[in-house]
């Protein structure tokens, strides 16, 4: 038998703790300061999550790697058969404009394979869970995607950059463009059927979609980068070509229509 449920209730324990932990920095100015090369801000609360998750996940599970957003990376992660993947702090410019769309994204990846996760937001109380042999749950209730299939008039959550007609064969497709901060939410939202499809024709790093594309997957939605080819984690380079998130016959009209 597996011992993925075993994982997903520490990821889930956990999870909750570090949102509670985070809500404590929520409205409070934390310092905050932007990372090198243009990487987005981070602040002190980013950090001490991400201290939090570390102690306790490795401390439950030694053998584990880690791969985190907010920790400096090393290639011994490679060696191990599973890895921890998180963001701390999934949507961190929400959070210090004092917006509730953040939360922690924590996964665990067993041989490149996302084999247990969950996304956790602790403003909304909203917490996704899902193992690689079991359903997408949201507050320990299933979810599933919404039943569209085609581009135009879909919901899309996305970045007005894949409006760009350029990225399409046949010009804008015509979609209803909307954003949540958080990418793993965003995921989620998909999964859950609140919106049809989230985009996105930039880099996305692991930690932003590993739990939540095993959410996706488990709820009925095909989950894939720009290129419709299925995401690997636990890679040395850490970052997928975009992605494309959709219910099956929403996904191949994407892929049918994107200029890749």
């Amino acid at each position: 038998m597996s011992n993925y449920q075993d994982d997903l209730q520490l990821l889930e324990d956990v999870a909750r703790e570090a949102g509670d932990l985070s809500l404590r920095y929520w409205k409070q100015s934390p310092e905050a300061w932007n990372k090198p090369a243009d990487a987005g801000p981070v602040s002190e609360a980013d950090l001490a999550v991400n201290d939090f998750l570390e102690a306790r996940l490795r401390g439950a599970r030694p053998d584990y790697g880690w791969l985190s957003e907010e920790s400096v990376d090393s290639t011994e992660r490679l060696e191990n058969e599973r890895v921890f993947i998180i963001d701390p702090i999934d949507g961190t410019r929400a959070f210090l404009n004092e917006d509730p769309g953040f939360g922690q994204a924590i996964a665990v990846v067993e041989n490149g394979r996302v084999v247990a996760g969950v996304v956790h937001m602790p403003a909304l109380a909203l917490t996704y869970t899902a193992t690689a042999d079991g359903p997408a749950l949201l507050n320990g209730t299933p979810i599933r995607p919404s039943n569209a299939t085609r581009i135009r008039g879909a919901t899309v959550l996305t970045s007005k950059f894949s409006d760009d007609p350029g990225i399409w064969l046949n010009g804008f497709p015509g979609y209803k463009r909307s954003l949540r901060p958080s990418m793993a939410w965003r995921l989620c939202l998909v999964a859950e059927g609140r919106f049809d499809a989230t985009i996105s024709m930039r880099k996305s790093w692991e930690w932003d979609v590993a739990a939540a594309s095993l959410i996706a997957e488990r709820a009925g939605v095909t989950v894939t980068n720009r290129l419709g080819e299925p995401f690997g984690f636990n890679r040395p380079e850490c970052q997928e070509d975009g992605l494309v998130v959709a219910p099956p016959e929403l996904h191949a009209d994407f892929m049918a229509q994107l200029r890749n």
